[in-house]
């Protein structure tokens, strides 16, 4: 009986630090996608207004 309970106690400490783990991964991986909204946002702003203009009007001339 004392061994199984101990097995059990193993188990579930094992099964505490895997749980912490995931929450961490899972916070981490949340925090990252959030980031990735945000830039997603800014680019698609970016490409509706630009802040310079984009083609024939932002090159050089051809005598430079």
């Amino acid at each position: 009986m004392e061994e199984r309970l101990l097995d059990l106690e193993i188990k579930l400490a094992f099964r505490d630090k895997l749980v912490a783990d995931l929450d961490a991964l899972v916070r981490t991986l949340g925090d990252r996608v959030d980031a990735m909204q945000r830039e997603l946002e800014q680019l698609k702003k970016a490409l509706v207004s630009p802040e310079l203009p984009v083609g024939p009007s932002n090159d050089r001339p051809p005598h430079y």
